[in-house]
């Protein structure tokens, strides 16, 4: 280890390079700020390499394989299609590659310094950086944490070969013949949906009344009944047990309705909720204010308790998405500039790629009423939209919820076919402050997914075209 080293000065520390991380240290550098940014890991973070990226890829390796054995309805059918596992992970490798090489790329570009190694604060303007055997103190005016989080390993389902994290779920060496899958928030269902498609017999089990906690019930139903289509088992009200592996994979003990029951697998993955990233890096000496479960307590702008210290993404409460953290990452970065940037999360999407779609923004029926909101909303089935149709696609539905006094759209919820490119026309619109009226009286393309939104906010007018209204 170096002794004694000279200390870097820096106007701005980024702890931490995924989706998060490298947006503010890009929007600080834009700012005229000198910059660095530490990473322990892969450039991208999580998101990138072990996230959601590859775990998209896989979806969509799932989709195209499973259309192709079944699309003899419309005309086509293939016969002995087969899947070339090692090709289907090259496939996704190479997304990723991609995608790291870019943001490397863009951080250089805009003259970030990148550094290898772990940060341990020593007090609230310096910082260690080790990596191996090296150190090195760098001097900061101010530092934005984006550490991001980790799976959370629970005492009973140690990770191993065969009982494994999402991480582990991306990289199988050969698709599960069958599959268990411990929770059904957003990550199991996608993972566990991706398998089956792939041909794996999935078996999901969660502890709560139903899987993806958070989407309304109608989606789900919709979700439910795609998983079911393809094999896939749900359990719900169950408790997992323990695991015993064996040679040929393992078995899964759980209680579900009073009684205990075992199912076996190959694999057992994991994903009960990710845990933040911020211990062991001196931040309680520093002074710096946790929260609960380990999150760190922020402002409006991402400001921690120490005052030039900032904390975006996983590390602080709200949802843990990429774009939450990118635009965290954003407003601290401006915030540390002296502009008069604040988070606002209303507007903030969340998606579920599940088979099919389900995306959520702004307010639910549920949670507007329950804020003392008055709302109407209304639902625009995707079985009566040509382009639903000529896909081939056509489970799911638009809701809409606007403010019953002037039609402010206040939320928007949907379940279908690219739902999850669907929503941002619903993030906009709300972020814009439009109306049911503006929705409907803007023209959209026919045939096309989108004029579903129109269509929906026509019904909540009181005019649908495309069904009959109520009377």
């Amino acid at each position: 280890m170096v002794v004694g080293d000279f200390p870097i000065e820096l106007d701005t520390l980024v702890v931490g390079s995924g989706p998060g991380g490298y947006v503010a240290a890009i929007r600080a550098a834009q700012t005229g700020q000198k910059v660095t940014i530490v990473e322990r890991g892969a450039l991208g973070g999580v998101c990138l390499n072990v996230g959601c990226i590859p775990s998209k890829a896989l979806i969509s390796v799932g989709h195209r394989f499973e259309h192709a054995q079944h699309s003899d309805d419309m005309g086509v059918t293939a016969s002995e299609v087969k899947l070339d596992w090692s090709k289907a992970q090259a496939f996704k490798d190479s997304v990723v590659k991609k995608l790291v090489g870019g943001v490397e790329g863009l951080l250089k570009g805009n003259k970030v310094d990148i550094v290898k190694g772990e940060a341990y604060f020593v007090d609230a303007n310096t910082v260690r950086v080790i990596d191996g055997d090296n150190a090195q103190t760098y001097t900061f005016k101010n530092a934005i944490l984006a550490t991001g989080s980790r799976p959370i390993e629970i005492p009973t389902f140690k990770f191993t070969e065969r009982v494994v994290s999402s991480t582990g779920a991306l990289s199988f060496p050969e698709v599960p013949g069958k599959l268990v899958v411990i929770g059904g928030g957003y990550i199991g269902t996608e993972l566990g949906s991706a398998y089956a498609n792939l041909g794996s017999q999935v078996t999901i089990i969660e502890g709560g009344k139903d899987i993806l906690a958070g989407f309304e019930k109608q989606m789900t139903q919709i979700v439910k009944k795609g998983l079911k289509k393809k094999g896939v088992e749900v359990v719900v009200n169950a408790s997992a047990k323990g695991v015993e592996e064996n040679e040929n994979g393992v078995v899964v003990t759980y209680e579900a309705g009073g009684e205990e029951k075992t199912v076996e697998a190959d694999y057992v993955l994991v994903t009960v909720g990710r845990r933040p990233n911020t211990d062991e890096m001196g931040l309680e000496e520093v002074g710096v204010k946790f929260a609960e479960r380990g999150l760190l307590e922020v402002d409006k702008q991402g400001r921690t308790s120490v005052s030039n210290i900032f904390a975006i993404g996983d590390i602080v409460a709200g949802p843990q998405l990429a774009h939450k953290a990118s635009y965290e990452g954003k407003v601290a970065a401006e915030a540390i500039a002296g502009e008069p940037s604040v988070v606002d999360y209303l507007a903030i999407p969340a998606v579920c790629f599940t088979d099919p779609e389900m995306a959520t923004v702004g307010y639910s029926e549920d949670q507007a009423k329950q804020e003392g909101i008055e709302v109407k909303a209304a639902k625009f089935p995707f079985a009566a939209n040509g382009r639903a149709l000529a896909l081939n696609a056509t489970d799911g539905f638009v809701k809409l919820v606007a403010r019953k006094e002037d039609g402010l759209l206040i939320g928007a919820q949907i379940v279908g076919v690219g739902a999850s490119d669907m929503i941002a026309e619903m993030a906009t619109a709300i972020e814009g402050g439009m109306t049911l009226e503006d929705i409907a009286m803007t023209i959209h393309a026919h045939p096309t997914l989108g004029e579903i939104t129109m269509e929906a906010a026509e019904v909540a007018l009181g005019n649908p075209i495309h069904i009959l209204g109520k009377k």
